[in-house]
């Protein structure tokens, strides 16, 4: 089965994820591999990895999944909040939201991923008018700091060799 593998990084999380995918599927089926391109579609299953973005996918990934027709696709992405399951399955739904139902979600995997010490830094300024609010951004930022880490690779394999056997 011919595949893409197409997504949107902001900070690089969710290239890192990518380049993952690249590593352990098949070489000689990957037609293509990088940001949203007309190339992609002629593939049989795309990979479509994005940063999450006011809760859901970014412009760029909307934009070309509300293109897409009759494909298998399998959804991967990072996000700066990790804390539970369910916040990761409420970010698939949404996402999939702009997916033509012509298509067939085979599954998704979002992860929490770092973001940029300009984000801990605005968290900081808020001490003053909500400290707990600010101590408990702050906390989710640097647990953070190591994602996507090891063990999300393995929890993204686990997953794509589980939708798509």
């Amino acid at each position: 089965m011919k595949y893409s593998i197409i997504y949107s990084s902001k900070t690089g999380n969710t290239e890192q994820l990518a380049n993952h995918l690249k590593e352990i599927l098949p070489q000689d089926d990957c037609i293509y591999y990088g940001k949203p391109n007309v190339i992609a579609k002629d593939a049989d299953l795309l990979f479509i990895g994005t940063w999450i973005d006011k809760g859901t996918c970014s412009e760029e990934i909307q934009l070309f999944l509300k293109d897409i027709e009759d494909k298998k696709i399998f959804l991967f992405g990072t996000c700066g909040f990790g804390e539970s399951e369910q916040y990761f399955l409420d970010l698939s739904e949404r996402i999939q939201k702009n997916i033509n139902p012509s298509c067939s979600v085979l599954g998704s995997f979002i992860c929490q991923g770092k973001m940029p010490m300009i984000v801990r830094e605005r968290y900081s300024t808020m001490f003053a008018n909500d400290p707990e609010k600010a101590k408990n951004l702050i906390d989710n930022f640097d647990r953070a700091l190591s994602h996507p880490d090891a063990n999300d690779l393995i929890n993204l394999e686990k997953t794509i060799l589980n939708c798509i056997e």
